[in-house]
């Protein structure tokens, strides 16, 4: 029972990671937290959906190439949600006091979420199966191919962005930026577009774990975006908040102890732990695993 909760730990560590690099990215760059992240992550499954409704038989009868297509068309649709957020609601406020775009971020959460609720459904609705379920037994412990799925479909979308990050030389000018926006301007760095790709990764990575979100629990609501969105903040606040290494590592600790907890205690407890592991950090280790990266910016 213990390697079955490992498990699911690592699968849902998976989404929270996805989930968590988008308030990192951001806030490595603006000191800000985007609320607003969570129903960015929402958003992404309703449109995953309709793009697996849209597929039909095309995705039965191709799989891997049509769930891909889905998860490249979803990403690249809620990145450009993410880079219309940010200039309509943040890059107006960037030089305004701190609480003006963190109002602003929980007023197009709000204004995210009740278009969906209106336009949408009000209901939850079913997340179909794009592939067969199959069990596989391994030293004792079970693992379905769709945890294997969401596990390396993670994997491979948190290499991608170290590779950008690190090899790109978009990646080099987002890291200038998060040490000091104010001299990256000077040496010619186009400060506004790095901002909007930060906001359009983060948004494709939200889409992605919503995507795997809806696949994992089998449906989606117009809410849905609350709790994985504060347990994915918690995530990013225990590695270190601005810190991608730590946004990842935050997000499969996060997910092993909630799935550990949830097996051994009632089931009633299970959200209730990501909100004392985040009041335990704030007070003894407010930097998180690997401290805050982040220097003031001038």
């Amino acid at each position: 029972m213990f390697l079955h909760q490992i498990i699911n730990g690592v699968t849902l560590g998976s989404i929270y990671a996805l989930i968590a690099l988008g308030y990192t990215l951001v806030y490595g760059i603006l000191l800000m937290i985007n609320f607003a992240h969570s129903e960015i992550f929402m958003i992404g499954a309703y449109i995953g959906l309709a793009l697996i409704y849209f597929s039909g038989v095309y995705l039965q009868s191709k799989p891997i190439i049509f769930l891909l297509l889905i998860f490249l068309v979803s990403m690249s649709l809620i990145g450009c949600l993410g880079v219309l957020v940010e200039r309509i609601a943040y890059r107006p406020l960037r030089h305004a006091p701190r609480l003006a775009p963190l109002l602003s971020a929980i007023g197009v959460s709000i204004i995210l979420q009740n278009l969906i609720m209106v336009g949408v459904s009000a209901q939850s609705l079913p997340y179909p199966d794009v592939f067969p379920i199959k069990r596989y037994t391994f030293y004792g412990f079970n693992i379905s191919s769709l945890q294997i799925f969401i596990i390396t479909q993670s994997i491979i979308l948190l290499i991608i962005l170290h590779l950008f990050i690190h090899k790109t030389k978009l990646g080099r000018a987002m890291r200038a930026c998060s040490q000091d926006m104010y001299i990256s301007n000077l040496m010619g760095i186009d400060v506004n577009k790095v901002v909007a790709i930060t906001f359009f990764v983060g948004g494709g990575l939200g889409a992605a774990a919503g995507i795997l979100n809806g696949m994992y629990y089998g449906s989606i609501k117009y809410n849905m975006g609350f709790i994985p969105g504060i347990k994915a903040f918690t995530a990013a606040v225990l590695g270190g908040i601005g810190n991608i290494k730590g946004a990842v590592v935050g997000g499969y600790l996060l997910g092993i102890i909630e799935s550990i907890g949830a097996g051994y205690l009632p089931a009633e407890y299970k959200d209730m732990i990501a909100f004392i592991i985040l009041i335990l950090v704030l007070i003894f280790k407010p930097t998180g695993i690997f401290g805050e990266q982040i220097v003031q910016k001038t």
